[in-house]
């Protein structure tokens, strides 16, 4: 790895190189904490943006190098953007300027419209390219603490490319970019665009939330110790959520995810109906049905 550069950053345009394979890291919670410490462990020079000061203290004792900062930000070749979504979008509007030619930045927010649409404004006429992205990883808990260098190990990377870029330019870009993620040992890497990430992630991601997190207000909840089991785990494991995120994703993608709660609120309707007038023929169709389906999904 080269030394460090010690060209002044400039506000306007951020002439200096980056030291090769440096990562920078915009927020520090469960995504963010997990990609700074894949890096930490793989011997990459980590820095770190945090808005609460006394986790990114936390971090810099074993994972970050150190702050990132005006002086540090150009020399970053690659810059994680894992906080809420217009944080992400503010942070890369404010430091747009010192980010060195050539570098990549990337997110890890649940949305892709407004992200890209966005972030690829701000990059455009610039030296560096962004280009959207999310991991398919992470667990019901957030912050820092829950954090851990094997999160993204396996698991599937959803990118979406820059637009105006030739196929080449693609390619090599994309290219680049597994190899600078390639300490975070992603499964695989899945191309699409901003449009169908967010009718996907609708469905697998943000509906199974706003599901779990209905799903354990019933008044029964209190009393199911002693009377569950895997089905109940596995069915309310992220009614336990960040709310204020998790507010603002929904929101971002409001027209997927209405879409979707009108579909399933349609179907339980059915179960209810056939439940209701005892309708044994069509409630066991109903079963079958989604057995069918699921079975067909998975192959078998």
């Amino acid at each position: 790895m080269t030394g460090e550069t010690t060209n002044t950053p400039k506000t306007d345009a951020a002439a200096n190189s980056f030291v090769p394979g440096r990562v920078g890291v915009v927020g520090l919670g469960l995504m963010g904490g997990s990609f700074a410490r894949a890096f930490r462990a793989a011997g990459v020079d980590v820095y770190a943006w945090n808005r609460t000061k006394s986790t990114l203290e936390l971090a810099e004792i074993e994972t970050v190098r150190g702050e990132l900062d005006d002086k540090t930000i150009p020399t970053c070749e690659l810059i994680v953007l894992a906080g809420y979504p217009q944080s992400a979008i503010d942070w890369l509007a404010e430091k747009a300027g010192l980010i060195a030619d050539g570098a990549i930045v990337i997110d890890t927010v649940g949305v892709k419209r407004v992200i890209c649409e966005k972030c690829g404004a701000i990059a455009k006429g610039r030296g560096w390219t962004f280009v959207g992205c999310h991991p398919m990883a992470g667990t019901q808990y957030s912050g820092f603490a829950h954090s851990r260098a094997t999160m993204f190990k396996g698991a599937p990377m959803v990118v979406v490319p820059p637009e105006g870029m030739d196929d080449f330019e693609r390619v090599e870009i994309l290219e680049r970019l597994k190899a600078l993620l390639a300490p975070c040992q992603f499964g695989s890497f899945t191309l699409a665009s901003a449009p169908v990430h967010d009718r996907m992630i609708a469905f697998t991601s943000q509906l199974c939330h706003v599901v779990s997190n209905a799903y354990v207000k019933s008044p029964s909840s209190r009393d199911h110790h002693g009377f569950s089991a895997g089905s109940y785990r596995d069915l309310t494991r992220v009614a336990r959520l960040n709310a204020p995120m998790w507010t603002e994703l929904f929101l971002d993608n409001a027209d997927y995810l209405s879409d979707e709660l009108g579909t399933i609120i349609k179907n339980l309707q059915d179960y209810k109906d056939a439940i209701d007038e005892g309708d044994a023929e069509r409630l066991e169709q109903l079963l079958a049905d989604g057995d069918r389906i699921k079975r067909e999904i998975e192959g078998r």
